[in-house]
Parts: structure tokens; sequence; C-alpha cells
């Protein structure tokens, strides 16, 4: 049933006055406002089975990101999936990590002060050049707050084990051409981490659903031709050069050859009121990050600020560091 013919029956049964009203402009829109209030959120589209919430880093707003305190502080918060972006070990271990170096969220530096490199004239120390023992030595939360002491960068495996039965696992591939250098194969990595916990293929665990997402499209549509069937992202920045022709009609077309989604910065939904509808039509589910309750001006809210994006914009899922906020309705 269409709204219109929603609001026409409404008014052709209200008894006595049924048939006498004329069905004036600002009346029949004051109606259709109503009706459409009445009616269900529409379903979410694709992968999704309903709006989804997505725990960027965990809920990084209140633990340090990529801990298993921040994991299990997500769960706890409700979230229907909690995101790992992966890096690789030197010893060819995934961990749970947003840089490709460890300086920001570890106390590499004090641990381990001369194994840096020199990148643009600053100390760097990358994943790639420690093993996994030598990363759990690490403290990945005092920098956050101090009462984080002691939470270490997990493996994939350790996040698997936490989020496994409570959430959906939404793991990145991080830098796949930075480590491809190194002689690491990511997506073979990240593939044969789900197998060999059942989770390769879709609805291994309806408990624990499974999203790759990439800023690669090559890592993709390498997936892809790996023979992955589970459901892939294709994440675009604001600041991404081919982010028009991604976002052209054509592009998005190209893009559900070989992904099923798109992960688009919020900032670009907002300069294309028409992106979702498009992305829509071409069968691509939208997943916007990043939405947080940090730096938003006074008087927004991001619970405000996601049931926008959510139930006016149309997206299917969001990323966001506060996944207590997300808007259920």
């Amino acid at each position: 049933m269409s709204y219109p013919d929603a609001v026409f029956q409404s008014v052709d049964g209200c008894g006595p006055l049924q048939g006498r009203i004329p069905l004036r402009p600002a009346l029949f829109a004051m109606l259709l406002a109503l009706a459409a209030a009445a009616l269900p959120v529409p379903p979410a589209h694709g992968q999704y089975a309903r709006k989804a919430n997505v725990a960027h880093r965990g809920a990084s707003a209140y633990a340090p990101e990529h801990t298993i305190a921040a994991y299990e502080l997500a769960i706890a918060q409700d979230a229907d999936y909690v995101e790992q972006d992966l890096q690789i070990t030197r010893d060819g271990v995934l961990v749970c990590l947003h840089d490709v170096t460890l300086e920001r969220t570890t106390n590499v530096e004090d641990v381990f002060p001369d194994r840096h490199r020199i990148d643009g004239g600053r100390k760097t120390w990358p994943v790639a050049d420690f093993t996994v023992a030598e990363i759990r030595r690490l403290d990945a939360g005092t920098w956050f707050d101090p009462k984080f002491a002691g939470e270490r960068v997990p493996t994939f495996q350790e996040a698997i084990d936490h989020v496994r039965g409570r959430a959906g696992l939404f793991p990145e591939t991080k830098a796949p051409e930075v480590y491809g250098s190194r002689g690491f194969d990511m997506e073979a990595l990240v593939l044969a981490a789900l197998a060999r916990n059942g989770l390769a293929s879709p609805g291994a665990d309806p408990k624990t659903p499974v999203i790759i997402q990439s800023f690669s499209a090559d890592s993709l549509r390498k997936m892809r031709v790996m023979g992955s069937k589970l459901p892939l992202v294709l994440l675009i920045s604001d600041t991404d050069p081919e982010r028009r022709r991604w976002l052209s009609d054509e592009g998005l077309r190209g893009i559900r050859e070989w992904a099923d989604g798109i992960g688009p910065a919020r900032e670009l939904l907002l300069a294309d009121p028409t992106l979702a509808t498009r992305a829509r039509a071409a069968g691509l589910s939208i997943t916007p990050y990043t939405f947080r309750s940090a730096g938003l001006p006074p008087g927004r809210t991001v619970r405000d600020e996601m049931a926008h994006f959510l139930y006016e914009i149309g997206v299917d899922a969001l990323f966001t560091d506060n996944p207590d906020r997300f808007p259920r309705r």
C-alpha cells in the first residue's frame, strides 16, 4: 500500500463525514505525515537484518580502542557488530590495531626505545617490526586512562574468542598493500582465520555474522577471486581522490560486481542527499562512519545525529564510538 492510498482510506472511512471533506493540500500533507509516522521503520538493506549498531574500534569513547575492555563494553552496550582493524606482526599474526605503527596507543617507546624507524623526520615503531610476543608486552590502555593500565593489543583470534556468540565481527584489512610489500598476504590470513573458526561463509554462525571492510578495492576484489562469499564493504573517504568516480551511478554499479555495500565518510552523505537512494538502487548497503559524541557543537547530540542518518537519510548501519547512544526504533 502506498502512502497516498493509506491516507485516502483513512479519510474515506471516517463515519458520518465520509466523502464530505475535500482533501485540501495542507490537510493531505498533515495526514500523510501522520500515516508515515505510524508505519514501521523500513527494514535494513542487504547484509543487515535490522538497522545495525557497529562499535567503532569497540566502545572507543569510553575505553581504549581495540582492547578487550573496549570490545566487552561494546557488547554490554548492545552493539550488533564490533569492529577490528587488522595489522600483521613480524611473525605473521593478525592483531587488532588501527595504526600501522604502535606509538600512538601503546608504550612501545618506553619498552623498545631503540627499535624505531624514522619516517618523515618522526620516530615510528611499525607493527610489522615486532613479533606478537613482543607486542604482548606493551601496555595499550594507560594512554587512554590510567585505570586501563595493563590492557593489551589483542590478536584477531582473541577478538573472535571474546566477541563470538554475542555480536558480529566487522574486520578491516588495513593497509594490505603495505603488508604485501613485506611479503604478507593479508587477505589470505584473514580468510584463513575465519575458516579456522568456522566463520568463513555467510550464516555459518547466526549469532556471529561477519562483514569484511576495506579502503582497498583491490583487497576486496582479491577476496572475491579467492572465493569468499562473505559480505564485503568498500570504505570511501571524503578525501579519497577516487570518491567521485566511486559514487557516480556507474561507479556504484561497478562496486556491486564485487562488493555488497559502501562505507562512506558521513560528510559524503551530507554533501550528496541522493547518495543513499542511488546506492540502494545499485543493490548496495550503506554504513557511514564515524559518529561520536566528542567534538559536536553545543546543543547537538550524537544520538540525534545517528537518528537523522538512520531514519531520515536512510542508511542501513553506522560506525559509532558511542554504541550506547544508538537510537533503536
